[in-house]
């Protein structure tokens, strides 16, 4: 189920997934956890934006983490506290970070905090995902998208999670069958 732990770690994580594939982001992220030890908010802040970006971070991802990790040590954000929150409370409070955008607060809510009924707007993946499945034409809009996701209210995150595994079938060359019901049964046979 891709869960995460909550926390600092998760959300400097999901920050380096941004706008970037996945191998990308987590050779990225080794290379955070081999380098910044322990790997603290204090010790961040302590490596500052030129440290990271001498560990190969972008720079706007550097001044992101470090921000990230400033508003965690000073207390502008509780991540504990945001845990407890309800969806959106916890979106608004993650989102008011410099760097966290509606996308990463929806993962953070979704891998870390396990919430049932989130949907990363936008997420690339999930569009093409759902676009091959539901057979929409290419370049569907994301509110068309968004519609489609509506309709799996209140599980959106355990769609999502299939969404997601769809993607990546599909990348790996393993056709996934999209089952359609067969209208050749008759009343009463078991599918």
């Amino acid at each position: 189920m891709w869960a995460r732990k909550p926390g600092f770690r998760t959300l400097i994580q999901i920050i380096l997934e941004q706008q970037v594939s996945l191998v990308s982001a987590r050779a990225m992220f080794r290379r955070l956890t081999g380098d910044i030890v322990p790997f603290t908010p204090k010790r961040f802040v302590d490596t500052g934006v030129a440290g990271l970006r001498s560990l190969g971070v972008t720079r706007q991802k550097a001044v992101y983490c470090v921000d990230v990790a400033e508003a965690v040590q000073d207390g502008r954000i509780d991540l504990q506290a945001v845990a407890k929150m309800d969806d959106a409370g916890a979106a608004t409070a993650l989102t008011r970070l410099k760097g966290v955008g509606p996308w990463t607060a929806d993962i953070y809510l979704l891998m870390a905090l396990r919430r049932p009924d989130v949907w990363p707007s936008g997420d690339i993946a999930l569009v093409q995902a759902v676009t091959s499945v539901k057979r929409l034409r290419d370049g569907s809009a994301t509110d068309q998208i968004a519609k489609v996701a509506d309709s799996w209210r209140p599980l959106r995150s355990v769609a999502a999670r299939m969404m997601w595994q769809h993607y990546l079938a599909e990348r790996s060359g393993r056709r996934p069958s999209v089952r359609r019901p067969d209208s050749r049964r008759t009343a009463g046979e078991r599918p």
